[in-house]
């Protein structure tokens, strides 16, 4: 396909995309409309699937849609839903200079377009446990200087300070190391599942007293591999706690209270507004 035709095709997605996402900041339609979707998929035929329907394609503005594309059927992985993210990527808004920590980076794609966001100066470090999936994600990036893909989880470890935490997993609570990890006014956003399945995107920032916890919307995500927090039965969260959560906190730093909506091992969701 000739350049000039691949390069309008990407623009109008993007337009597309942006619309649907109703994103506010402009460099996030000019970084979709930078990256070839194709190239950090499997070769075609492509199994594209919208609206729960999957359908084989070879043909390439199939792919160029807010349609899921499948990166291996049998595990559940896809390159995800593109309006989702771009939505996603509007709400923590990554700047130039930023550090941005992406969990389940799966071969790349997302983050290559937030590797572009946080140019000149900043960097992405991209964390995939699924070894395969990590290799060929390295292979997917190496022309961005600014990224470095981690074949690991990033459960369980101490991070590197960052402004922004990007899960692409579903978590049945955060890890307490991405809440010490954000730098101040530094977002995490993350689908918090507490009963596994579909649950709420969580946008969290860190303030001056506290972790201050919004939902932006519902999602279903793969879960994450390697977490190792269980919920305590006797504070199960229903619908009605999940939609309460306002703000979240680490045990160590303080004990959950008569607010707490759910409590696990390392942190606690509350009811209780951060004064801002």
């Amino acid at each position: 396909m000739p350049q000039d035709e691949s390069e309008n095709r990407r623009r109008e997605y993007a337009r597309q995309i942006a619309r649907l996402a109703d994103v506010r900041d402009e460099r996030i339609e000019r970084a979709f409309a930078a990256v070839p979707r194709e190239s950090f998929l499997p070769p075609s035929p492509w199994t594209v699937i919208s609206m729960g329907v999957a359908t084989r394609t070879s043909d390439i503005s199939e792919i160029y849609s807010n349609v899921l594309v499948a990166i291996d059927l049998d595990r559940g992985i896809n390159n995800g839903e593109p309006a989702l993210h771009a939505a996603w990527m509007d709400a923590v808004g990554p700047q130039p200079g930023d550090t941005v920590i992406h969990v389940g980076a799966g071969t790349g794609y997302y983050t290559a377009i937030l590797a572009l966001l946080v140019q000149p100066d900043g960097r992405v470090e991209a964390f995939e446990y699924e070894t395969d999936l990590a290799a060929q994600a390295a292979r997917n990036l190496a022309s961005y200087s600014n990224v470095t893909v981690h074949a690991a989880s990033a459960f369980g470890r101490v991070l590197p300070n960052a402004d922004i935490i990007y899960v692409n997993a579903g978590a049945i609570a955060p890890d307490v190391q991405w809440l010490r990890a954000l730098n101040p006014g530094g977002r995490l956003i993350f689908p918090w599942q507490p009963h596994k399945g579909w649950g709420p995107a969580l946008l969290v920032t860190r303030r001056e007293k506290g972790f201050d916890a919004r939902s932006l919307m519902t999602v279903g995500f793969i879960s994450c591999s390697g977490p190792t927090e269980k919920i305590s039965i006797a504070h199960l969260p229903t619908e009605a706690d999940v939609a309460a959560v306002r703000s979240i906190w680490i045990r160590s730093d303080r004990a959950p209270d008569s607010r707490a909506v759910a409590v696990y091992d390392d942190v606690w969701f509350s009811s209780e507004e951060i004064d801002t």
